[in-house]
């Protein structure tokens, strides 16, 4: 964009630093992990990196969804040694460190059954294997459960297709995934305190802001800090809370840093400034 926005935005440039000043204040800063964002989509997909600076609500809403466990896919093209995964690697060990079990009992950012996917890598070798070349090639399968605020690791073994090693951890937030941060989106739009933001976009792009598909999304895990937030932001570290990095496509970025979404309690609230 390359003009001068009507109403109060002033004036708005293409590129990374971009000026704007608005209800909810578009301003031009320098996002941890967006340096080279570019403008192909903010929805579901991927994980995304994202810093997790120091910084819930109660409760998770909604029933959960019927569902199935996807049978996992023929093994397909298989790497070597310390070679990365294949794709065909990832969506097998995905698929097999799900047990039926694990989905029936766990649930997604949207509150739908099953884990939420965050990262699938391949996984370091034993202190003895260290000089093998045939040492067996193992993926680590990471979920978050919005059940109960549960990061939970699978390590499989890829040869033999088998769950080797099982781990969970609670208070640990690592980034976030595309999906979450859609999620996060979501819940902003839809709250009164997401009227700033969607004062913003309008003044941007003259259209109404009512998807976060709108928008190219990152973020930040947000921790509590004691007496530092709101207090029905408390419990974020336990939670699972972000702040959102929005970017019109093709526009200018959203300052949304005072507001953090409790991905887990579902709830916004804005810092104090």
């Amino acid at each position: 964009m390359r003009e001068i926005v009507h109403r109060h935005l002033g004036k708005v440039v293409a590129g990374a630093a971009i000026a704007v000043a608005g209800t909810a204040v578009m301003i031009g800063i320098t996002l941890p992990g967006t340096a080279g964002a570019d403008d192909s989509g903010g929805g579901k997909g991927g994980a995304a990196q994202s810093a997790a600076p120091a910084g819930q609500g109660e409760g998770q809403s909604g029933a959960v969804a019927p569902g199935v466990v996807e049978q996992a896919p023929a093994e397909g093209e298989k790497g070597k040694g310390r070679d990365p995964l294949t794709d065909d690697e990832m969506k097998r060990v995905e698929q097999l460190a799900v047990s039926r079990q694990m989905f029936n009992t766990t649930e997604d950012v949207e509150g739908d059954r099953g884990p939420e996917r965050l990262t699938v890598d391949l996984a370091d070798p034993k202190a003895g294997e260290l000089d093998d070349p045939n040492a067996p090639r193992r993926a680590d399968v990471t979920f978050y459960d919005y059940r109960d605020d549960t990061l939970v690791t699978k390590t499989v073994d890829i040869a033999t297709g088998k769950v080797v090693a099982t781990g969970t951890q609670h208070g640990v937030q690592p980034p976030l995934s595309s999906a979450e941060y859609a999620e996060a989106a979501t819940l902003l739009i839809a709250d009164p305190l997401g009227a700033d933001l969607k004062s913003d976009y309008k003044d941007a792009t003259s259209k109404e802001l009512t998807s976060p598909d709108q928008l190219l999304l990152t973020g930040a895990v947000y921790r509590a800090i004691p007496g530092g937030q709101p207090a029905t932001l408390d419990k974020c570290g336990e939670h699972r809370c972000v702040r959102l990095f929005p970017k019109v496509k093709n526009g200018p970025w959203i300052d949304a840093r005072s507001f953090v979404i409790d991905l887990s309690a579902r709830k916004v609230a804005k810092l104090g400034r």
